[in-house]
């Protein structure tokens, strides 16, 4: 499909300005990082727990955050997970001393429960064990003439009628139980009595080990660095040297301006955001070659026209593939950021700051590399100037003849 007929733009023309601009974008997010101490990461580098809650009824993300600083937690962080309609949220603490890493699920089940209420000397039907149900069965009257396998196989329906779908974790009214076999009313009773129905579950729980999350900094710094790497070295044998050399700095100049705007509006960096980096640094890695494989093929064409005019045409001819791409590819990222919610926020964040500082890049920052480079090549050669070989004398006629 093509948008573009002939079109004429001096692109390399306006190469300075769009220069100037990545020199300033560079230095700012640079300077955030030093101020900042450096970037800000997830509970995946950092370190801690992370906690996955279904509520009942939309959460009070507001309310909660006042009962975590309240308890102390003041670096928890909260992102709305999956569908709104599931009223998921995830929850992360961040915890320094891995002896304590056990102890951040139930920090955080209690600061939940200070936020949303708890009934006093009950236990919670909605996120007790199949043991802590057992007691507090064991310990009503409708648990005293049952037998010790009895009491276990009670609980263990309870709690697995409670997990099953469509429930997923919370019950919201005890005479849902009655279908079970063995719930008789005295049962249902003694529930009521000693337990309460919470307005959330806890799904699951993962921890991070605060060496852990080292590692992993270090795994993804070597992964970028490896993938830029690989691409040099391809389009070294693909092209020349310098074209390699020119598609790596883009790429990495679009690593460097996007990690310094995560740093500038202050965002977390964690595994998705690495691997929508990652992501990056293929596309527009991809859409330099494209770029470059036009140039070569008009090197060919073109063989009496200056570079810099050779360039502009060559950026030409590929502006509707470069729109096309760009612009779809955009748009696609761009509708993950305004309503991909919380949990995609990074990765999207990450995307659309880097298709369009890739797709620029490509232009005014690969292409001039080639420029500058043969300006370098035409110093050298006029450096040692033109070089005089003496032409043999013409042997003279011998006389008389």
């Amino acid at each position: 499909m093509q948008l573009f007929h002939d079109t004429k733009f001096d692109f390399l023309g306006k190469k300075v300005p769009f220069i100037g601009l990545s020199v300033v974008l560079a230095l700012a997010g640079f300077a955030s990082l030093i101020v900042k101490g450096g970037p800000k990461y997830g509970i995946d580098f950092r370190g801690g727990t992370l906690v996955q809650v279904k509520f009942q009824q939309a959460p009070p993300l507001e309310k909660i955050r006042r009962a975590f600083q309240a308890q102390g937690l003041a670096g928890t962080t909260l992102q709305p997970y999956d569908e709104p309609s599931t009223n998921q949220v995830l929850i992360g603490l961040e915890i320094v001393d891995e002896r304590q890493l056990d102890r951040g699920r139930q920090l955080i089940i209690q600061a939940l429960q200070a936020a949303l209420g708890a009934e006093a000397g009950k236990l919670d039907l909605n996120n007790a064990s199949m043991a802590a149900v057992a007691e507090r069965l064991r310990g009503s009257p409708a648990g005293a003439n049952k037998s010790s396998e009895q009491i276990e196989k009670l609980a263990t329906d309870i709690t697995g009628y409670r997990n099953s779908p469509p429930r997923s974790g919370l019950i919201k009214n005890f005479d849902e139980l009655s279908a079970l076999a063995g719930v008789n009313p005295d049962i249902i009773s003694a529930l009521k009595s000693q337990t309460y129905l919470g307005p959330f579950t806890i799904k699951g729980a993962q921890i991070v080990g605060p060496k852990v999350g080292k590692d992993l900094q270090w795994q993804a710094l070597q992964a970028t660095l490896l993938a830029l790497g690989g691409m040099l070295v391809y389009i070294w044998f693909r092209f020349e040297w310098i074209y390699g050399a020119a598609a790596v700095l883009a790429v990495f100049h679009d690593v460097v301006i996007t990690v310094g705007f995560f740093s500038l509006f202050n965002k977390e960096i964690s595994l998705t955001v690495i691997a929508a980096l990652l992501t990056l640094v293929g596309y527009s890695m991809n859409d330099t070659i494209v770029i470059f494989d036009r140039i070569r093929e008009n090197l060919k064409l073109m063989r009496r026209t200056e570079l810099e005019p050779l360039i502009n045409a060559s950026i030409n001819q590929t502006l509707s593939r470069t729109f096309l791409t760009s612009g779809l590819t955009f748009l696609t990222v761009l509708s993950l950021f305004l309503f991909g919610g919380e949990v995609l926020n990074g990765f999207s964040f990450a995307l659309v700051v880097g298709v369009i500082v890739g797709t620029y890049s490509s232009v005014f920052i690969a292409s001039p590399v080639l420029i500058w480079w043969q300006g370098v090549v035409e110093r050298r050669r006029q450096a040692k100037g033109p070089v005089l070989v003496d032409k043999p004398a013409k042997p003279r006629k011998a006389a008389g003849r």
